[in-house]
């Protein structure tokens, strides 16, 4: 393979710093925009080129010791070599620009970037890999296991959940979710202090004395159940029945939670006289989406256009799928404000809160 000298810049989605070598776009991590570089190709595509990172010939001002000894090598986090600021900065403009890009925002509400409290031991669980004596992480761009005795990412519980697990004798292969807290296995934001700053976010925003909210993908109710004092109404949907359960539990009157396909029971809802006669002619309803990471399907969306809420909240960690959808979602809605939230430090991840209103 051969050595290239590369000016890195941007950063991609993914975290990879973008060079170019004759033309062709080169991926090198660990690197920042601004930066002379020496890289190994190691990867070869007829579009695009990946590489390895040999040296740092001109290195960024914000540069700087990555905490972790697996950083690197280990897949989990992307931007320690990356000064915080400089990673919300960076974050901010991957969303302004996928926007721009795959959503064709001209004129986009962004808001400043809420960062996280703690850039390290924030995370509330993570999954590690048991694989022949092996107990860690995936390594990057690979399917090999890297043997991992702390998360600095990870809460101090976790990681004595995890140095309990290797202290075992003999550890089955397979995978382990390790928490801070025990309690109902459902969904939660791994980022305990930045998932509250989102809830209030969206608390703020409703005006009081609503009628109906549809908590789509509601988990255990994390967004409804804040909102109940501003709701006649409050019907929570998702496919996962143990955290419907557990949304279920000292539920108050006014609060409904089914688990069923949001796809087919927001396509129920929309088709429903009982929905049009519940809302009457001024359509006073809110709708808050928190999908997976591929974002809506398109009679997810069909249905959504058929609700008409008059006001829509859309939670994702994908801003090119969050981007797509409200595109698609623009015939009706008008797009209000873009938040993005650094729920994941350290990593490529991002989260963002979109808010839109029906036309």
């Amino acid at each position: 393979m051969r050595i290239v000298d590369l000016r890195i810049e941007e950063i991609s989605f993914g975290g990879k710093g973008v060079g170019r070598d004759q033309g062709k776009v080169v991926f090198v991590p660990c690197t920042i925009e601004g930066e002379l570089v020496s890289a190994e190709i190691v990867r070869e595509k007829k579009q695009f080129a990946e590489a390895e990172l040999v040296e740092v010939k001109e290195s960024s001002p914000d540069r700087v010791a990555p905490q972790c000894p697996y950083f690197g090598r280990c897949g989990g986090c992307a931007y320690q070599h990356i000064s915080y600021e400089h990673q919300l900065a960076i974050k901010w403009r991957q969303v302004r620009d996928a926007f721009q890009r795959i959503g064709n925002f001209k004129d986009i509400a962004m808001r400043p970037i809420v960062p996280s409290p703690k850039q390290y031991a924030y995370r509330n669980r993570i999954t590690v890999h048991a694989q022949d004596g092996v107990i860690g992480f995936f390594r990057r761009d690979s399917h090999r296991l890297i043997d991992v005795e702390r998360c600095p990412i990870a809460r101090e519980e976790v990681n004595r959940a995890l140095a309990e697990l290797r202290a075992q004798p003999q550890v089955c292969n397979g995978h382990y979710t390790l928490r801070a807290q025990s309690g109902a296995r459902v969904f939660t934001q791994t980022n305990d202090e930045v998932a509250a700053m989102l809830r209030r976010l969206i608390v703020d925003l409703v005006p009081p004395q609503q009628k109906l909210l549809i908590d789509a993908y509601c988990g255990a109710g994390f967004f409804a159940k804040a909102l109940l004092h501003k709701f006649e109404r409050v019907i929570g949907i998702d496919w996962d029945k143990f955290a419907i359960a557990a949304a279920k539990q000292n539920a108050t009157e006014k609060e409904t939670y089914i688990a069923a396909d949001v796809e087919e029971e927001l396509a129920r809802k929309a088709a429903s006289p009982s929905t049009r006669q519940q809302l009457g002619s001024r359509q006073p309803l809110t709708l808050i989406v928190d999908p997976p990471p591929t974002g809506l399907g398109a009679n997810t969306r069909r249905a959504i256009l058929d609700l008409a809420p008059e006001t829509f909240i859309y939670v994702s960690c994908n801003p090119p799928t969050l981007a797509r959808d409200l595109k698609e979602l623009r015939e009706k809605f008008t797009l209000n404000s873009i938040t993005p939230l650094d729920m994941f430090p350290q990593t490529a991840e991002i989260e963002v809160l979109a808010v839109a209103s029906l036309r």
